[in-house]
């Protein structure tokens, strides 16, 4: 079995728990305004790949990457699930720790059997909600968000750890009610282990140019670092207030 992959990275350290190869799969159904990677968009672009062409590169940095494991992001590494499973199997096999990088925007609550082959062998999840609001995510990244908050779900059913990344971007997810909100849905996640608030930035601009794709945000600020914090405070303060409903309940 092949996967279709845009490339890999050998010490990533923002990917998850230590330092981590990092394998970016190609293709992606979403059209997130701020993406950083547009060039992972088309599912028919990329480099065909083995797993074993895989587990041989990561095998070559084995040594510096003891601490951490593989992380597979992309593009959206779910939209190939049967390649990932493989991957996966053969990673835990060797006693790898495994990190899926995802919205999530593939999942289908009716028919998520594939996927769940996948979280067999997954250790850690790192999910992307773009907005609380599927209206607004829809504006934001083209579709929908109830297939990923209905992820979000069935990774604490299955109790699998998740960390949850939500990038702030001025005039668009930095509503302080929707925020609020955000924090109490996320209170309902038993397995949340972390959550990391990015503040947008516009550094891909040039890339959009490059690949000739009109950028949406070209006149959005990037976000300040104690923006960032501020809006980390509301969304923690929406999870205390779901916790201390769920407690009087």
């Amino acid at each position: 079995m092949k996967g279709r992959i845009h490339s890999t990275e050998s010490f990533g350290t923002v990917d998850g728990p230590g330092v981590r190869y990092v394998v970016f799969f190609q293709g992606c159904p979403l059209r997130c305004r701020y993406c950083h990677n547009p060039d992972t968009w088309d599912f028919a672009k990329g480099t065909e790949k083995t797993v074993e062409e895989l587990m041989a590169e990561y095998r070559s940095y084995k040594e510096f990457l003891k601490s951490g494991g593989i992380t597979v992001t992309g593009g959206e590494p779910l939209a190939q699930p049967e390649f990932l499973a493989e991957f996966f199997a053969a990673a835990k096999a060797e006693g790898v720790h495994t990190c899926i990088d995802t919205s999530a925007a593939v999942y289908d609550p009716q028919d998520h059997s594939l996927i769940d082959e996948v979280l067999k062998y997954t250790d850690l999840v790192m999910l992307d909600i773009k907005h609380i609001d599927s209206d607004e995510h829809r504006k934001l990244t083209g579709m929908p968000n109830e297939n990923i908050l209905a992820f979000a779900g069935h990774l604490r059913d299955l109790d699998i750890p998740v960390w949850i990344r939500h990038v702030v971007v001025p005039g668009i997810t930095d509503d302080k009610d929707e925020l609020f909100r955000l924090g109490k849905f996320l209170s309902t996640l038993k397995n949340l282990k972390a959550l990391d608030v990015l503040p947008y930035h516009d550094m891909a601009k040039r890339k959009y140019e490059e690949l000739g794709i009109k950028y949406t945000l070209a006149d959005t600020p990037p976000l300040t670092k104690e923006q960032a914090i501020a809006a980390r405070e509301i969304i923690m303060s929406g999870i205390k207030a779901g916790l201390h409903e769920a407690d009087e309940k």
